[in-house]
């Protein structure tokens, strides 16, 4: 057999290599991102964390010894602008300073996020400091949740949860469901945006409608990750989807 000559191509994200550690157990997130990140000069490499099948406290913080060996799977060639650990309540009971940690120790990337520290970005970027919380959670990690928004200096006039445990339901919550309890959160007077949290729950078709009814923005766990995850690789602006948050639709106040 002979050999042939060959040359060695650029990186395959010309406009950004993003990581996403997703949950074992998640059947959302990876749907929403391929619609919210479409460019193909978007890398987008995706690694998965052992998870349990029903979602609580214990559970997520067994993730904290499991997330080095996630994120260590990831490819070690490309340099990443950002890595995303997908968990909106494993960050809030780990800590982002703990994730970052994790993550950073076992991949080369410049940034690393979650859907918590996401959103509070996404929340300063549009100027709110109320927030109604509609989540899947039990109330133990809801509350979780809720004290680590109200520690970034979100207050929280209302929560509603569904109160599931059972991982694979909370991907097949209806969106009209989701829908339903986001207006019920949002009737409080001191809310200014809703925060549908979980990468697992089907957010991302209800986001628009809702905002259009609600005239505030409205924040998915998806939504928020794929924006900071673009805006920390400088490519923002190649995020697909019309509302508040990308200034594209959205809101009217």
């Amino acid at each position: 057999m002979s050999r042939y000559p060959y040359r060695l191509a650029a990186d395959i994200g010309a406009a950004g290599t993003l990581g996403l550690i997703v949950l074992q157990v998640d059947e959302t997130i990876e749907q929403d991102f391929r619609r919210l990140l479409p460019d193909p000069e978007m890398a987008l490499y995706i690694t998965r964390i052992p998870s349990g099948a029903t979602l609580s406290p214990e559970t997520i913080a067994q993730m904290e010894h499991d997330l080095p060996r996630a994120a260590g799977l990831l490819p070690q060639a490309p340099r990443f602008d950002a890595v995303g650990y997908a968990c909106t309540s494993g960050t809030a009971l780990i800590g982002a300073d703990r994730v970052a940690e994790l993550v950073a120790g076992q991949v080369r990337t410049r940034h690393v996020t979650n859907p918590m520290t996401a959103t509070l970005a996404a929340l300063a970027h549009l100027g709110v400091r109320s927030v109604a919380l509609v989540s899947p959670y039990t109330p133990a990690v809801a509350a979780g949740l809720q004290r680590t928004l109200e520690a970034g200096g979100i207050a929280v006039p209302r929560a509603i949860s569904f109160g599931e445990e059972v991982e694979a339901n909370v991907a097949r919550i209806d969106p009209a469901s989701i829908r339903a309890a986001a207006q019920e959160a949002a009737t409080h007077p001191e809310v200014q945006a809703v925060f549908l949290s979980c990468t697992n729950l089907r957010t991302l078709d209800v986001i628009a409608p809702l905002e259009r009814d609600l005239g505030i923005p409205v924040l998915g766990s998806n939504l928020a990750l794929a924006w900071h995850m673009a805006r920390l690789a400088g490519a923002d602006q190649r995020l697909r989807y019309g509302c508040a948050l990308t200034g594209a639709g959205g809101s009217n106040r």
